[in-house]
């Protein structure tokens, strides 16, 4: 069974409007309200990817209701901590010349709130897949990540987190089957300029002997490298489109991959499909459909040198 946990998930405003201008009313175009939070954004892609998951993490107030709601109507299973107090929380993408975020801090799981979360984590078998995405209440403890992690890895169940900062450096601790950093976060973690691929993959041999196994480095339009834990570096280019939401494609990266990987056992298969994934996303409004992620993993697969296995 694959599972996902968003800690802190959201409803999405997007707005669109050609330019902003602070001290001033701005006119929005268009918007849209879409669920948001990298766990969820995963979930949405296996599910389009025909993969299911159940979507876990914690959820308060009428926000909360809506997004659960939501993600049922588009039939994704969920099992949230349905918190007493608190909203979950609303965030503003603003689409203009520049993408711009306005990101709530969302409300603080009790004592009560988190026993029946780990309650929940017991319920996860040996050999499960957990993906752990995404930002914490600030309240949290910030070894929070590294917790579920070494909770789920008693369990021998295979892990995969994507966060940032000293919660990603605490998270490696507990020996993730896969972490996937960008090259922006790569750099915060290591604190030098990760200018080239071999910088690249030198910092993420530094996550490494933190003990994440195998690190996944995402570079937008550049690509992104995989270091597995046998040390093999594995290169694949991005999907080219034209740009107009970077939300969730990391996440549908993520999705792709995970996808790629319990299909084939393939390394190179999961990377394009992770590539293939992130792009159509990135293309879309929204995330990105499973026809857009199979006409580039056509696309993708058809510029590789070595043959690819056919997965859909």
């Amino acid at each position: 069974m694959l599972y996902t946990i968003t800690c802190n998930p959201a409803l999405d405003y997007v707005v669109h409007l050609n330019d902003v201008q602070l001290g001033a009313v701005n006119r929005i175009q268009r918007d849209s309200v879409q669920y948001g939070g990298k766990g969820i954004n995963v979930s949405r892609m296996l599910k389009e990817l025909g993969m299911d998951s159940v979507a876990l993490g914690f959820v308060a107030g009428f926000t909360g209701r809506a997004l659960e709601q939501g993600l049922r109507e588009l039939g994704l299973h969920t099992d949230f901590v349905r918190m007493e107090t608190g909203l979950t929380r609303i965030n503003v993408k603003i689409k203009s010349r520049e993408e711009s975020e306005l990101n709530g801090s969302g409300p603080t799981p009790t004592e009560e709130d988190l026993a029946v979360f780990w309650s929940k984590l017991d319920a996860i078998q040996k050999d499960d897949w957990v993906v752990l995405s995404g930002s914490c209440p600030k309240r949290l403890p910030q070894d929070f990540e590294k917790q579920i992690l070494e909770h789920l890895h008693e369990k021998q169940v295979h892990t995969i987190l994507d966060t940032t900062g000293e919660r990603l450096k605490q998270g490696c601790q507990a020996h993730p089957f896969l972490i996937k950093p960008n090259r922006q976060e790569l750099e915060e973690i290591c604190g030098y300029p990760v200018s080239t691929w071999e910088l690249c993959v030198q910092a993420a041999q530094e996550l490494q002997k933190l003990g994440a196994r195998n690190v996944l480095v995402s570079n937008g339009a550049e690509g992104a490298i995989l270091l597995d834990e046998q040390g093999n570096c594995f290169q694949q280019d991005a999907a080219q489109g034209q740009v107009c939401n970077s939300v969730g494609a990391g996440d549908s990266m993520v999705a792709g991959v995970l996808t790629g990987l319990l299909k084939t056992e393939h390394w190179n298969t999961a990377l394009c499909l992770g590539a293939a994934a992130g792009g159509a996303t990135a293309f879309a409004e929204g995330i990105g459909t499973y026809e857009v992620v199979k006409e580039l993993y056509t696309q993708l697969r058809h510029g590789r040198m070595e043959v690819l296995p056919w997965i859909f």
